[in-house]
């Protein structure tokens, strides 16, 4: 008499659904994270899945049925005409950043060019003063001499 090993059988059965419900799970917020529409269709091809497994997979089914839902009302609600920027009112924008560009380029040249002179005055007084005896110069002290 054979044994029974219908338990094997059932095990690995339960094992192949886990494993292709997780390959579906993952293909499914894949596809959503991608941005990308979510269909039967494109789950089960990512998936390597029948449609109609998906179809018998109710939090799977209602998962895709609603990020289907979600991104057709999304699509479907455009900015009303009267809060869209106009053509004009682009370029207007565009011409007064670019304007405003460059007044700051021209700033930063004429500040390049103060801080240029700026340091050339200063070199030019130290090049000038006559230099600092050792003993006087800050952060030099009297020597001290202690006991040897």
């Amino acid at each position: 008499m054979r044994a029974d090993n219908s338990r094997h059988i059932v095990a690995a059965a339960g094992n192949r659904h886990e494993y292709t419900r997780a390959k579906a799970i993952k293909a499914l917020r894949e596809i959503d994270a991608a941005g990308t529409a979510v269909t039967f269709d494109s789950v089960a091809r990512a998936a390597g899945v029948s449609r109609s497994w998906l179809y018998t997979q109710p939090d799977l089914r209602a998962e895709i049925e609603r990020l289907r839902t979600e991104r057709q009302r999304a699509s479907a609600d455009p900015v009303p005409a009267r809060q869209r920027a106009s053509d004009a009112s682009l370029i207007r924008r565009l011409e007064a950043a670019n304007e405003r560009n460059r007044r700051l380029t021209e700033e930063n040249r004429q500040l390049r060019e103060q801080l240029a002179h700026a340091l050339g005055d200063l070199r030019a007084a130290r090049l000038q003063s006559p230099p600092i005896p050792e003993a006087r110069r800050p952060g030099r002290g009297s020597a001290t001499i202690g006991p040897c």
